[in-house]
């Protein structure tokens, strides 16, 4: 069985450009990404950053949708709860009464309550860091330890205030968010009185409700409870994604939407012709999971000269090692490579891979390159898949 590629898109501003010209590069993109055979693209939740435009991801969505005529377009994620239920549900539904059968719902949990507890409680400054346990390399797959920082929240509260957020408001129910969400597109919605609520753009809308998650926690518990498909970020935190796999798997549940857990696993990639073009085109990776980080937000992507040039503190360099030791860096053949050991110790049904480069073109030209190497890997194991089984036969008789 052939694994299917997806991509997931942060729309991210080049640098000296716009979110003008980030928003008609993730439209190109998504067209590039259809013709080269990948089964859905999805976009981002990001604010207050200057280095990404995919704020308004319904928009976006809708955007890409008319751009294209195929593939699946939907966001990863929506998160809940900076967009209450019922408008992540008119808002999809619309969507996909124009585009159905091609709209994903993804949606993510944002514990920005948690975060404003945690603003002004910075640790002493003499307090010792917590030992780092070893990196583990199980089964060809490397999984890091997690990174211990401490980052400025300051943006994230600044958010909560212009959303009217404040810390001791209670933190909604994610359970109870992602039901009413099913309920508004399923018609079951009521009334605290038990009367029906009427929601025409959400009703009977033809999507697919997704959650995305990165840790062991509520996120994968509630998509494995519910039945939902579920996509785990080996991009984002490399170093629990097996555990969040096994949540999901263990807490699944079948539904009226999947019979069995459908698992889409999530990397970093930068393919090249060469290894030493795909090393310099991912040299500013570092510096933009840094700024994400310790809070300074998601800057415009700096060029490799300027990657080259800074000079790294060790502290630095700890607070990103997971995520630069586990991109996905090199030629074609060698990225379809390692994302072939990813899925196969995830186990994954599918996998989604999300590049930045400085120019938009190297970021096209790199989707392309893996789309063709990944045919062509899939295409030999099904060769070797199919001399086994000849082997057998043979064997048997």
């Amino acid at each position: 069985m052939t694994i299917p590629l997806s991509i997931l898109d942060l729309s991210p501003v080049p640098a000296g450009g716009t979110a003008r010209d980030a928003i008609r590069n993730s439209v190109d993109l998504a067209r590039v990404a259809e013709r080269a055979g990948y089964r859905r693209f999805w976009v981002a939740e990001h604010h207050l950053a200057s280095g990404v435009a995919s704020s308004s991801t319904p928009v976006l969505v809708a955007l890409i949708a008319a751009a294209t005529s195929g593939i699946r377009v939907g966001s990863g994620a929506v998160q809940l709860p900076l967009t209450s239920p019922l408008q992540a549900a008119e808002q999809f539904g619309t969507v996909a009464a124009l585009h159905p059968g091609r709209v994903d719902l993804g949606l993510g949990r944002f514990d920005i309550h948690k975060i404003l507890r945690l603003a002004g409680t910075a640790p002493p400054p003499d307090a010792e860091p917590p030992p780092v346990p070893p990196a583990r390399v199980v089964d060809g797959l490397l999984i890091p330890p997690a990174a211990r920082f401490r980052g400025d929240v300051s943006t994230y509260v600044h958010l909560a205030r212009l959303l009217g957020i404040q810390a001791e408001d209670p933190a909604p129910d994610y359970d109870a968010q992602v039901g009413a969400i099913l309920d508004h597109l399923g018609g079951a919605a009521r009334r605290p009185d038990g009367r029906p609520v009427t929601v025409p753009a959400a009703e009977g809308a033809d999507l697919d409700v997704w959650i995305l998650g990165s840790s062991p926690g509520e996120s994968a518990e509630v998509a494995g409870a519910r039945g939902l498909p579920f996509a785990a970020s080996y991009h984002i935190a490399p170093g629990a994604v097996l555990e969040t796999v096994d949540a999901y798997r263990r807490a699944f549940r079948p539904s009226a939407r999947l019979a069995a857990p459908y698992v889409v696993v999530s990397a970093d990639v930068v393919v090249a012709d060469s290894q030493e073009r795909a090393e310099e085109l991912a040299a500013p990776y570092a510096q933009w999971v840094l700024d994400i980080r310790t809070g300074v937000g998601a800057r415009p992507y700096v060029t490799p000269e300027q990657a080259r040039a800074r000079e790294w503190t060790p502290a630095e360099r700890a607070v990103v090692a997971d995520r630069v030791d586990t991109q996905l860096v090199g030629s074609p053949e060698a990225v379809a490579g390692k994302l072939a050991t990813l899925a196969r110790v995830t186990g994954a049904d599918e996998l989604l891979v999300t590049t930045i480069t400085t120019e938009h073109a190297d970021r096209v030209r790199s989707t392309e390159l893996l789309a063709g190497a990944w045919a062509e890997h899939a295409a030999a194991r099904a060769g070797w898949n199919t001399k086994s089984d000849e082997t057998e036969a043979s064997l048997a008789r």
